[in-house]
């Protein structure tokens, strides 16, 4: 059985989208979250989480099977010839409301945490992995799509019907994020959960194939595990994207910029004797930058 985690890791994820909305505002036609101020991109951590989740529940076996599950999800039930829907912050009954089965059952109560609804009472288990918003890392702008649909009503009838679509043309997104090894002390977060939260990250990233979500795509993904109860901090806000000559509101693919990672490097340096281990992975086509010079990757040998 997998050990619980008992180091602190920090993470930073940085993925694309192109003429796609990132995270839709519901209380705003669904317009993409936006900062008018200095024209980026937000994304809510609750986006990411749900990402993770649909990954692990569609392709990874948690699905209520073989005592694996996903607490935070959507089910059915029925009651006489009705179906209803039950929304994932109401299934306690699921698991005869034992908490130490809904840990041992539900992965994302283990990684994220959350409020586990009982009869009489609830029970909090903050989440050992928190993310803060995600933001993109170049300007960029809301665009507005009209579309027309037609759908048959009757033999040789049909009726057309009008949407409009909001999208962002290009944007470059990053996180930051952490693995807090005391609270994963009480939520039972084990290696293999970290394991499948990476794999969670990348993977459902690519899987998001919704007409609204298609065309996004993973680039970087840096996992720092430390020695000690410390992290850096605002991974995020250290990288930045050098389009050269193009204008950041003109980038439109990953091979109009390079990602300068020098400030992060630097930090990285500074604080090497606190680092375990660094795991890197990135897409083929990134190029990062480190004081004006390519490099292939991150890794601690090369601090």
């Amino acid at each position: 059985m997998s050990e619980i985690i008992n180091k602190r890791s920090e993470i930073l994820f940085v993925y694309d989208i192109e003429n796609a909305n990132p995270n839709g505002d519901p209380i705003n036609e669904n317009r993409p979250r936006f900062d008018t101020e200095d024209s980026t991109v937000l994304v809510t951590d609750v986006r990411l989480k749900r990402t993770i989740r649909d990954y692990w529940f569609e392709y990874k076996g948690f699905n209520g099977t073989n005592g694996s599950d996903v607490f935070v999800r959507e089910t059915s039930y029925n009651e006489g010839d009705k179906q209803y829907i039950k929304d994932g912050k109401r299934r306690a009954k699921d698991f005869d409301e034992q908490v130490e089965n809904i840990l041992n059952t539900c992965i994302d109560i283990r990684t994220f945490g959350g409020v586990i609804p009982l009869s009489n009472a609830s029970i909090t288990r903050i989440g050992p992995v928190q993310f803060q918003m995600g933001r993109s890392l170049n300007k960029t702008e809301i665009i507005e799509e009209q579309g027309t649909g037609a759908f048959a009503s009757g033999e040789k009838k049909a009726q057309a019907t009008f949407r409009t679509e909001f999208k962002v043309p290009y944007a470059v997104i990053g996180f930051n994020g952490i693995i807090n090894e005391k609270s994963a002390q009480y939520s039972k977060m084990t290696n293999n959960d970290v394991e499948l939260l990476k794999e969670g990250i990348w993977e459902g990233t690519k899987a998001l194939i919704s007409r609204s979500k298609f065309g996004q795509t993973p680039l970087l993904l840096l996992v720092i595990e430390y020695n000690e109860p410390f992290y850096i901090g605002s991974l995020r806000q250290r990288i930045k994207l050098d389009s050269g000559e193009i204008n950041e509101m003109q980038i439109r693919n990953v091979k109009d910029y390079k990602i300068d990672v020098s400030e992060l490097l630097a930090e990285l340096k500074a604080n090497k004797g606190k680092i375990a281990s660094i795991e890197f992975k990135a897409d083929s086509r990134v190029q990062l930058l480190c004081d004006g010079q390519l490099i292939s990757k991150i890794s601690k040998d090369e601090l």
